[in-house]
């Protein structure tokens, strides 16, 4: 287990680096001398109590915000301090999709997706179509959700949508911001297995905001606590479990959390315990 500040003795291949972030809105300092780092490949879950700055923290590395302070790198880059004309091209090496999907209402699932290839210079517009339709199969959509609209889906039809949009340009990192909020727990697992099926198959390197246990125990490598303005802590669910701090022991050790373990168990035992 490790504190936000401290580096990983395996020298793993560190994809997203952040030291000292300061994200402070008028008076009100969200963040404050925060530290993460991020590996290459894995499911970090980010956790934390109302008002501790998840989302935000998850938009100031998609660059969506700027802090007030602090240094941030992401694929090497050094995303805070890059010539204008750079950033489009970095932000390609990403995708983001934010709470239920946040899909274009006037445009079919396709022309969602179809939004960020745009942006490629010279793609012939049916093969933009192909691709399209091809990254909704990958997300388990049918082959007709292309023609819906918004709409016309249900809630977890509508996170898949938004999922396909985030990998339209093929990136290295996905950020989801609490992918399974408003799901039922069948939809909410089958959402988890596809999360961790496109990481392990496409080499994927996911950032996400959850307060799902269930998503914690079942698909997250490792677990990034926010309180008291920063990263209070890093590690493995088992690892969580042992951290001496009151809110992290509360949420880790309440009823909803032994009720995810004992679901885990039931499945053959969670692989992060």
């Amino acid at each position: 287990m490790a504190d936000g500040s401290a580096l990983d003795s395996t020298d793993r291949d560190v994809v997203i680096s952040i030291r000292g972030l300061r994200n402070q809105f008028g008076r009100q300092v969200v963040h404050d001398n925060l530290d993460l780092d991020i590996y290459r490949g894995e499911i970090l879950g980010v956790v934390g109590g109302s008002g501790t700055g998840k989302s935000v923290l998850l938009r100031t590395i998609a660059g969506l915000n700027r802090p007030a302070a602090g240094t941030l790198t992401v694929l090497g880059d050094d995303v805070l301090n890059r010539p204008p004309l750079a950033a489009g091209e970095t932000e390609t090496r990403w995708g983001v999709m934010f709470q239920d999907g946040a899909l274009f209402s006037s445009l079919t699932v396709r022309e969602n997706v179809e939004v960020p290839m745009r942006t490629v210079p010279g793609l012939d517009p049916k093969i933009r179509r192909a691709l399209a339709d091809l990254k909704i199969s990958m997300v388990g959509l049918p082959y007709f959700a292309g023609d819906k609209y918004p709409s016309e889906l249900s809630g977890g039809m509508r996170k898949r949508a938004g999922l396909a949009r985030a990998l339209a340009l093929d990136p290295q990192i996905v950020f989801l911001d609490e992918p399974t909020a408003g799901l039922d727990p069948i939809g909410a697992a089958d959402f988890d297995t596809l999360i961790r099926g496109l990481s392990r198959s496409l080499g994927l390197t996911v950032f996400l905001v959850t307060h799902d246990l269930d998503t914690l125990h079942a698909i997250c490598d490792r677990i990034a606590v926010l309180a008291e303005k920063k990263v209070l802590v890093t590690g493995t669910m088992k690892e969580m479990l042992s951290v001496d701090h009151p809110w992290v022991h509360d949420y880790f050790h309440g009823p909803r959390a032994r009720a995810a373990l004992d679901t885990q168990m039931a499945h053959g035992g969670p692989d992060k315990v």
